[in-house]
């Protein structure tokens, strides 16, 4: 399965109430299936997967299995604590149509699984037993715990392991999984902040927050890689670089939320304990996104 493009690992919409809120899904997927996004992530981080009962993720990937427009690639959010957990959910997802799954690092046990061997024995018995494609989500950020590339590359040699989504940013991390992974391994960037960067060096795709609210800007930037054409790749990436930084790492999904909202998606309100952007962070997103439309 090629992991080519950019894919948005989707917001899920809530309601006032805070229930999943079906026609703003529909309408969010919709709008998104106008665009060349290669497909959709659901249920991972930025869809506020922690926040979600087992039956709300599963409800999830029926009703974006539906409403997808055909050649979108549907990639579910599995990862769990447990290696039996993951399983269960992952081939779940695959019932629905799910062509692959993103698997993040296990993380709670901080001292019993930040290392390596205790890290490639979670992916390596996930990939045994699950119907799909995996790929290892690191993003260390969040999960206080960041799998090395090596770990990666010797993981890479498992034929259901297909990729990285690698959201650390940390460009020589980067460099070394593309240079020493098996080949056909895919390694995909997880930080629009530097998104230009990761494909001059080998990234082949991309799994971006960013892409909720402003897709075009996202597929700008590897529509000017396909065609090598340099100077716009970097004029986009600096058109997005302060605003790409608001939605992730400053204000984070209440922020990338209401940035949809401006740009004629549906964000609506997080869940709980999770609040909406305040007043000054509304108009500083509002300021940065004046000229990136949806």
């Amino acid at each position: 399965m090629k992991l080519h493009g950019i894919f948005p690992p989707i917001v899920t919409p809530f309601d006032h109430n805070g229930d999943l809120y079906k026609a703003k899904l529909r309408h969010n997927v919709e709008k998104w299936n106008l665009t060349t996004l290669g497909g959709y992530v659901v249920c991972g981080s930025t869809g506020e997967s922690v926040m979600l009962t087992t039956e709300e993720k599963v409800q999830l990937w029926e009703w974006v299995a539906e409403f997808a427009a055909p050649g979108k690639a549907l990639i579910a959010g599995t990862g769990m604590e447990s290696v039996r957990e993951t399983v269960a959910l992952t081939n779940k997802a695959a019932e629905f149509g799910y062509k692959a799954a993103m698997v993040r690092t296990p993380h709670y046990y901080k001292n019993l699984v930040n290392n390596a061997d205790a890290q490639k024995l979670f992916f390596r018995a996930v990939a045994d037993q699950v119907k799909i494609p995996i790929f290892i989500y690191n993003w260390p950020q969040a999960t206080g715990l960041d799998i090395s590339a090596e770990a990666v590359i010797e993981l890479s040699e498992h034929p259901n392991i297909i990729a990285v989504k690698e959201s650390s940013g940390n460009i020589e991390k980067l460099m070394k999984m593309v240079r020493e992974s098996k080949p056909g391994f895919q390694v995909l960037s997880g930080s629009a902040p530097t998104l230009w960067p990761c494909f001059i060096v080998g990234a082949v795709g991309a799994v971006l927050a960013f892409a909720n609210a402003a897709p075009y800007a996202t597929i700008a930037i590897w529509e000017a890689f396909r065609t090598r054409d340099f100077e716009a790749a970097e004029d986009w990436q600096n058109r997005i670089a302060h605003a790409s930084v608001l939605v992730t790492t400053r204000y984070g999904i209440p922020g990338l939320k209401y940035a949809m909202d401006l740009n004629g998606y549906y964000g609506g309100p997080p869940r709980l304990p999770l609040t909406v952007a305040s007043p000054a962070a509304k108009k500083e997103i509002e300021a940065a996104f004046s000229d990136l439309k949806g």
